[in-house]
């Protein structure tokens, strides 16, 4: 398994450690609901060295990036991200990712850790003549999520950015605790804060410099475990799970990322015919009725026959109820519809609720 730069931080703490995507990751810490509850309520610190990192150079990176994302990146000067799809020929997802802008010739593409080689592989495949150079960096990034309420007092003091004044999606490139860095206002939690990058190869001060300034302020390390639960009480999709290459962004309730009018990219007349004509499914939120969890895969019933399965589903910490994603069809998205989900041997009432579940109130 590979390991990221700050292995042995997580071992010293003494987390439960699990095989995630070939890498050797920290599932939780203290536990998953006190870890997520840390970061509602105060600040969750979180490794994610495994993402994948993906550098478009050239004359034509920005022509280059329009033709494989929805998303119109041409409105991106220096300094900021674009939240987006990689799309494929369908228009569906190859992967969701974040598009940073560097520099009109120089894009940073971040996928998810499952996808990475994948992703780079196809992202190859699809480079045709334009005119440009493509680098899977990922080995060579350390990444850092600083998440929650408290992320500005502890960061702040050991880096040299301005923080406070950034807006979200952005991203600047200064030191941290002495460490050059890429530190953007980013997350994968619903919660404010910043994601860390450095190509240091010695990377261990970062953790060991923010846990020290957190600690006084409730900061907890983070692991997967939570950071799941985290993401799906925010509505923020899982490849794999909620997403992958039989949705579109339509179906998945992205259509926000589709700029149609941008011109031509990859799936476009799928998803302009799809908008034309409608949508025959779509996703939604649920909760359950009945007592019990529904997990990822459940089997999913509609008017009493199978629909499907539960993309994503837990027991909310926050909330104390089981929550979660399902694709139904479109006719039955409406708030307040009830369907059923088989929970063992039992098929439990679910009822379509508002999204995302949480939202954050500073």
């Amino acid at each position: 398994m590979k390991k990221t730069r700050f292995n042995a931080h997580h071992r010293k703490l003494g987390a439960k450690m699990i095989e995630f995507c070939g890498w050797d990751m920290p599932v939780e810490y203290k536990g998953l609901i006190e870890e997520h509850l840390a970061c509602r309520h105060a600040a969750g610190l979180f490794d994610v060295s495994h993402m994948g990192e993906i550098h478009v150079t050239g004359r034509d990176a920005l022509a280059f990036v329009q033709h494989i994302s929805p998303n119109d990146a041409a409105r991106l000067s220096p300094g900021m991200i674009q939240y987006t799809g990689l799309m494929t020929a369908k228009g569906t997802y190859v992967d969701d990712m974040l598009v940073y802008c560097v520099h009109p010739e120089f894009f940073l593409l971040v996928v998810n850790a499952a996808n990475t080689d994948k992703d780079y592989a196809y992202i190859q495949s699809v480079k045709g003549g334009y005119e440009i150079s493509l680098d899977n960096a990922s080995d060579r990034y350390s990444q850092l999520a600083l998440q929650g309420r408290q992320a500005i007092p502890i960061l702040q003091p050991l880096t040299d950015i301005n923080l406070a004044p950034m807006h979200s999606f952005t991203f600047a490139f200064g030191k941290v605790a002495g460490k050059e860095c890429i530190v953007s206002r980013t997350g994968y939690t619903g919660e404010d804060g910043f994601e860390i990058y450095t190509l240091d190869q010695e990377p261990g001060i970062l953790w060991d410099a923010i846990m020290e300034k957190g600690a006084p302020l409730g900061l907890q390390p983070v692991g997967l475990g939570a950071r799941d639960t985290l993401r799906l009480e925010a509505k923020l999709p899982l490849y794999g799970n909620d997403i992958d290459d039989t949705t579109t962004p339509l179906e998945c309730d992205f259509k926000w990322i589709v700029k149609f009018k941008k011109g031509d990219f990859l799936g476009r007349d799928v998803i302009v015919r799809q908008n034309e004509q409608g949508i025959s499914r779509k996703w939604v939120g649920f909760e359950l009725v009945d007592k019990g969890i529904a997990r990822p895969h459940y089997p999913v019933f509609v008017d009493g026959k199978p629909y499907g399965q539960v993309s994503s589903g837990t027991y909310s910490p926050l909330f104390k109820k089981s929550i979660g994603f399902v694709y139904l069809p479109i006719a039955k998205t409406a708030i307040g519809t009830e369907f059923a989900i088989g929970v063992r041997d039992k098929r439990l009432k679910a009822v379509v609720v508002p999204t995302p579940f949480y939202k954050r109130d500073y």
